[in-house]
């Protein structure tokens, strides 16, 4: 029997070398993204918060994009200036532009299964925060149960975007090429909400009889407890929860077979 396909659903930049890594393992695959980010039409706030780097205690990453956008756009990061992040895409991220722990502290969920704003702020000292300001780096929109955990404890919150996530267009080719992918079984890697959103919405567009239901027998793998929360919400049927990381889902490719 032939290995189901495997559909990585991230945004281009971030599925190409991810998609190169599951080949390596012996897996056919192909690049389906959900999402796209894009760069602020005006970074001029973004910019001019990072110019004041130094005035924080803290400074939060949401995700490895908003680690890009803000690296990107600086030459140094403050030697004493933290930084915090939920999953190890983000370090992965950081590590990218030379930011280890060697360089700076760097916090994140300890468990690799629960990789979220709650388990974050059980690794940040509140105390030591407290009336201080933590800068929280994010795109346009997002949860903001970090931030009003912080303020809560009387900590000073700044947050800026730092780029956007918008849903691709959803052209004819696509429509032809998602209706293709329903008449067999894949594996879908599944990295947000807001992408399982997208595909499902995407279903119930397509001029294909029971394409919802289809997508719903699909086996997705998905790397965060919310995100396996959400396909149950959509009726998704074959779920794989994984812990956070690349090396993870890969781990989860394999042991499936």
């Amino acid at each position: 029997m032939d290995k189901p396909l495997v559909i990585v659903t991230r945004p281009l930049a971030q599925a190409s070398a991810f998609a190169a890594r599951v080949e390596t393992v012996g897996r056919s695959v192909e690049v389906f993204p959900l999402l796209e980010i894009q760069a602020l039409a005006d970074n001029s706030a973004l910019d001019a918060i990072l110019s004041e780097l130094s005035n924080f205690a803290l400074v939060a990453f949401v995700s490895p994009n908003a680690v890009n956008a803000v690296f990107s756009r600086i030459q140094q990061w403050p030697a004493h200036l933290a930084i915090a992040v939920m999953g190890a895409g983000s370090r992965a991220a950081l590590a990218a532009h030379g930011i280890t722990d060697e360089h700076v502290r760097i916090i994140s969920p300890r468990n690799p299964d629960r990789t979220d704003s709650e388990t974050l702020l059980d690794e940040l000292d509140l105390t030591v925060l407290e009336g201080r300001e933590v800068l929280i780096v994010r795109g346009e929109s997002g949860r903001e149960l970090l931030a009003d955990a912080l303020r809560s404890k009387g900590i000073q919150v700044t947050q800026i975007a730092a780029y956007r996530r918008i849903a691709p267009e959803f052209s004819i080719e696509k429509q032809q090429y998602l209706s293709k992918l329903l008449s067999r079984d894949n594996e879908w890697i599944i990295t947000s909400s807001e992408a399982l959103g997208i595909l499902i919405s995407w279903c119930e567009k397509l001029d294909l009889a029971n394409a919802v239901v289809k997508m719903q027998h699909q086996h997705i793998i998905v790397p965060h407890v919310r995100i396996a929360e959400t396909a149950k919400k959509f009726g998704f049927q074959f779920i794989t929860l994984t812990g956070s990381g690349d090396e993870s889902l890969l781990v989860a490719l394999q042991s499936h077979l």
